[in-house]
């Protein structure tokens, strides 16, 4: 069976056009070993489909000794979160397996380490209230900050 030419190159532009309609936008957050995110609040701009987080650990010391990771959730649920987390594992980078509260996050890494996690906007509301932190025990005290979207 032949297609039309019209028809295939009319097909062509249709995937084409969804293609460039869908914009990643990319983040990088440094952490170190005093416990310290470089970035306070990120903001997600409105026609952003992707988001694309890179964690860098700029210190030196092991994941089991000041391991970090980077956890999104709605600001309501943050605390809560990060409760669960601290009695979570390492193995589970101390996010609660399975939890639907948690939007997005990387994995625990040591100084040294890069982590990247990527996660579509659709998961998030224009204007709604966002938070990330760090959830290995003890460091969301120091290690959060605001996602802001739209």
């Amino acid at each position: 069976m032949k297609f039309p030419l019209a028809l295939v190159l009319c097909l062509a532009g249709l995937g084409a056009a969804s293609q460039a309609s869908a914009r990643s936008c990319a983040f990088t957050v440094n952490s170190n070993d005093q416990m310290r995110f470089d970035t306070a609040a990120l903001k997600v701009a409105a026609d952003c489909t992707e988001v694309v987080l890179t964690l860098r650990h700029t210190g030196t010391l092991a994941a089991r000794a000041m391991g970090h990771n980077w956890v999104l959730t709605r600001s309501a649920d943050m605390q809560a979160v990060a409760m669960a987390g601290m009695r979570a594992r390492l193995e589970d980078d101390y996010v609660p397996p399975n939890d639907p509260r948690v939007i997005a996050h990387t994995k625990v890494i040591g100084g040294g380490q890069v982590a990247t996690v990527r996660f579509s906007t659709r998961l998030l509301q224009k204007g709604g209230a966002y938070s990330f932190f760090c959830s290995f025990p003890g460091h969301f005290a120091l290690m959060r900050g605001t996602l802001s979207f739209g």
